[in-house]
């Protein structure tokens, strides 16, 4: 650090004694040298800038009130900081003069999220968002501080906010990636739905909330290009990750939910298709031969085969344990099913084998509520239709078999689609992890072209509760601090709003972190409280996200 300390080297400290020694000479003996050995040219620093207060009025009268910062630095054009000269003798570290550097970071000529201010004896630094100063030396032991000073407050320390251009994408037609540029992209135009025309989505297994392939895909090739790496912190099913392959991007999917990561996992995992059509005539006839009808078979099997019992279910359950979400011979049935499955050796076919496994028991359990307008077998579970274990008055006794079997053709189907882009030579372009979005601390800064991602809507869904069935039959465990670290307000652990708003804050400045300099974040949320939508404006500008 001996070049930080030798822009003062030669100065002699006692002249700051000196009657004669004001605010214009701390600007131009002491701030200036050190603005110049952080690494910024005479264009990056704007002097006395005079800017309009735009909140004073007087009676009827709108008077304009000049404030003048003494130095606004510059960063690719865009203000990252302001410093304010102090005389020698002036407090700088709390009082009137912080408050009025503090205005000035605020104004709306400026957003910066760093203020300094500098009386030659000190130096302090703080942050819009906090009471207390992120740095505060005395000049003359500014050796000891440089390197601190130098990551924060650096020209390379900045991020930059965006440059939006809100053209409608009708205007730019076709995208050409040879001159593509992400500063100037597109706000999208409203994108009609087509849920069900994807079969890697449709069909293979339900999820409490799903974005649509289509729009999820357009997002993905507006705001990013082949080969960038996409990142969706609060990945459920899967649909950024998968549709970033699909459009030849790599891509990251993180979430806590061991069912999400599950489902993903299997699905994308490459398989033989011949074996896996094998492995299910195996599964099939093993089970038709031993599949337990009357009493005494049922009773047998329930001894014979693990199933998943005593688990308490979350309390706006109508009944009290998992087993009871199940009659004898579904438990039977379901429990006979997966001992088969178990046996097949390789790895992805079994795991294949059990996503159609895990998609049966949405309708072979006593909540299952058959559609009205359609078919017995066109319903769904009250977990995923009503986000609680609900017995239903009217059960429908659907063959475990036939709807093994229907899931497993609609597994096929979306693997055949998948396959052409998703496979054994490119399936290492993607990662699919069980973690947190409020630490990502194994993803480098700066490493993530792209985010989309779709986090929990507060207290609507209480993912972990939910999917307790499901974890519970593929024995995924799920910890106490997945419950902890959860993003949602209520469910089992009562959370409150504090809690869940301090989760998802986390998991935006940790996006922030990750993602590169004048890159996108779709932030997709259907939160109808006006409370939650300021919370998430605030964090985001907080971290140094500017938003379109």
């Amino acid at each position: 650090m001996r070049a930080a300390k030798s822009i003062f080297d030669k100065f002699d400290f006692s002249l700051l004694n000196s009657p004669d020694f004001k605010e214009d000479s701390v600007r131009e003996i002491i701030i200036l040298p050190i603005l110049k050995k952080l690494g910024y040219s005479d264009k990056d620093i704007v002097r006395s800038k005079t800017l309009l207060h735009p909140f004073l009025k007087i009676g009827s009268k709108k008077r304009a009130i000049n404030i003048i910062p003494d130095y606004l630095l510059k960063v690719e054009n865009n203000y990252a900081w302001v410093l304010d000269a102090k005389g020698p003798n002036e407090v700088i570290k709390q009082g009137d003069n912080v408050e009025q550097v503090f205005s000035y970071s605020i104004h709306p000529e400026i957003r910066t999220k760093y203020f300094a201010l500098c009386n030659g004896r000190e130096f302090v630094l703080f942050r819009q968002d906090a009471e207390n100063p992120l740095l505060f030396f005395g000049i003359s032991d500014i050796e000891r501080y440089w390197q601190r000073l130098e990551h924060i407050l650096s020209p390379s320390s900045f991020h930059i906010g965006k440059m939006y251009t809100y053209s409608s994408i009708k205007e730019f037609g076709a995208i050409d990636y040879n001159s593509f540029n992400y500063l100037d992209r597109p706000l999208l135009d409203e994108i009609d739905v087509k849920k069900q025309s994807a079969k890697r989505h449709f069909g293979v297994h339900g999820y409490f909330t799903r974005q649509a392939w289509n729009i999820v895909s357009e997002y993905i090739k507006n705001f990013s290009k082949p080969g960038d790496l996409i990142l969706d912190p609060f990945g459920g099913s899967g649909v950024t990750a998968i549709e970033a392959l699909m459009n030849d991007r790599r891509a990251i999917n993180v979430d806590l939910n061991p069912l999400a990561v599950f489902i993903v996992k299997s699905l994308v995992a490459p398989v033989n298709f011949q074996e896996l059509r094998l492995a299910f005539e195996r599964i099939e006839n093993e089970f038709k031969k031993k599949c337990p009808i009357t009493k005494s078979d049922i009773n047998k099997a329930l001894q014979k085969y693990p199933y998943p019992r005593g688990l308490k279910l979350p309390k706006e359950s109508n009944i009290n344990k998992i087993e009871e979400l199940f009659s004898d011979k579904q438990l039977a049935q379901l429990a006979l099913l997966k001992n088969i499955i178990l046996k097949e050796k390789d790895n992805n076919i079994r795991n294949s084998l059990l996503l159609s496994f895990s998609s049966t028991l949405n309708k072979i359990n006593l909540t299952y509520h058959s559609s009205k307008s359609r078919d017995e077998n066109a319903g769904d579970s009250g977990p995923m239709r009503y986000y609680r274990y609900r017995i239903t008055p009217n059960y429908s006794d659907l063959d475990v078999l036939k709807t093994y079997t229907t899931k497993f053709k609609y597994l096929l189907k979306a693997k055949a689609d998948l396959e052409t882009r998703i496979n054994i030579n490119t399936i290492n372009n993607l990662v699919i992890t069980k973690d947190t979005a409020t630490n990502l601390s194994w993803i480098n800064n700066e490493s993530i072209d792209y985010i989309y991602t779709d986090p929990p809507y507060g207290k609507k869904i209480p993912y972990l509760d939910l999917s307790i069935m499901w974890n519970a039959w593929l024995d995924l465990e799920v910890t106490e601090e997945d419950y902890e670290l959860e993003a949602i307000e209520g469910g089992e652990k009562e959370k409150s709003k504090d809690e869940y708003n301090n989760l998802i804050s986390q998991s935006i400045e940790e996006m922030y972190r990750v993602l590169k300099f004048d890159r996108w974040l779709s932030f997709v949320f259907a939160h109808k409280d006006p409370e939650f939508w300021h919370l998430i404006v605030e964090t985001a500008e907080k971290a140094g996200f500017e938003y379109a």
